[in-house]
């Protein structure tokens, strides 16, 4: 399983939000150029990025900060943040960006999302399909920052998306993200038991390395952590030892 760490941009800062929430940020560092050379020093070969600026604007607001660590580093960078049109998937491409992050789009416009998937690869997108779980535990998508929950489910939208090849779904379960509070393993397993073929990102809650060690075990094909690397409940020892036992 690939372990993916993740960098927020704020303000040109890493930051890191709770449950997707701007009021409630916390900054890591002012030099998150710094920060990626840390992680690939640990041993990772790939690299999740949120502009949040580029969400809340649709600008790309940290393109120098984001085009600078592809560059300098030998990460493969996935990118979100304020994607919207196929003129900016192909800009970050050109950068060196290796996968691009489709949140709320793919529900908005799933259409314009499927064009793009036929036009770039199915392997350069990333579908960013953020749930809550209603009273049923059915996994419901949200949208607009997690604020609206809508009635298409996370199996609807995964097999509309069939039909273009899709390979890679990044999958967070909100009510855990940025909680510590431990993944939603049932609906990880649910998912590789569905689509076994389809690469898994599992994000939301990680605490400590026997999460990561969950997710494995349950066939996930990767998974995304941030506070808990940002905060050292992880450590390089034992990242190192996590991936060289992969």
């Amino acid at each position: 399983m690939q372990v993916i760490p993740a960098i927020d941009l704020q303000a040109g800062k890493c930051v890191r939000l709770f449950q997707g929430d701007f009021d409630q940020c916390t900054e890591y560092s002012d030099d998150p150029a710094a920060v990626a050379r840390k992680f690939e020093g640990m041993g990772f070969d790939c690299l999740h990025i949120v502009d949040l600026d580029g969400a809340r604007s649709g600008r790309q607001e940290n393109r120098q900060i984001v085009a600078a660590i592809a560059r300098e580093s030998n990460l493969a960078i996935q990118l979100g943040g304020g994607v919207r049109d196929e003129k900016t998937i192909s800009s970050w491409l050109d950068a060196g960006v290796a996968r691009i992050i489709i949140g709320s789009a793919a529900v908005t416009y799933p259409e314009s999302v499927r064009d793009w998937c036929r036009q770039f690869g199915a392997g350069r997108i990333v579908l960013a399909l953020d749930v809550r779980l209603d009273d049923d535990k059915t996994p419901r998508l949200t949208t607009h920052g997690w604020t609206r929950t809508t009635d298409i489910t996370l199996w609807q939208c995964i097999d509309d998306f069939q039909t273009v090849g899709l390979r890679h779904v990044l999958c967070t379960d909100v009510s855990r993200d940025g909680t510590m509070s431990g993944p939603n393993v049932d609906l990880y397993a649910e998912f590789v038991g569905r689509y076994p073929t389809i690469q898994l990102q599992a994000a939301g809650g990680v605490r400590h390395i026997g999460d990561l060690k969950g997710l494995r075990s349950i066939g996930a094909d990767g998974a995304i952590t941030g506070r808990a690397l940002l905060e050292g409940q992880i450590t390089a020892q034992e990242i190192r030892a996590f991936l060289h036992d992969a």
